[in-house]
């Protein structure tokens, strides 16, 4: 009789229990979710590891790095050629500084804040 309810108890396990064969496909359903969710994890580390490998000395371009560096310091080197531009229309403003009048200058240089 212990026996039978043993193995009656193993059948039911083997059919209904957590890793039984009614639970396989929810088991299969997780492998995928979780393979899906490690690829996504691993396209993002690969795109910090190539953000990091661009900082890497190492691998800059030195005039890369330096035009960024005048753009974000609104700074410009003496051999560098300067195109003023409305900040309005986006279009450059023709001519030299010498034709506009002091005032229109100011307010371009005012309208805009990152010159």
């Amino acid at each position: 009789m212990t026996l039978l309810a043993c193995q009656g108890y193993l059948g039911y396990s083997a059919l209904n229990g957590q890793f039984g064969i009614e639970n396989r496909a929810q088991i299969e359903a997780d492998i995928e979710v979780l393979q899906d969710r490690s690829s996504a994890l691993q396209a993002e580390i690969d795109a910090f590891e190539h953000r990091v490998n661009l900082m890497n000395p190492k691998h800059l371009d030195p005039d890369l790095v330096t035009e960024r560096a005048r753009a974000l310091l609104n700074m410009a080197h003496a051999d560098d050629l300067l195109i003023m531009v409305d900040p309005k229309s986006g279009k450059p403003i023709s001519g030299q500084f010498e034709e506009l009048i002091d005032d229109q200058l100011m307010q371009i240089i005012q309208a805009d804040s990152t010159l």
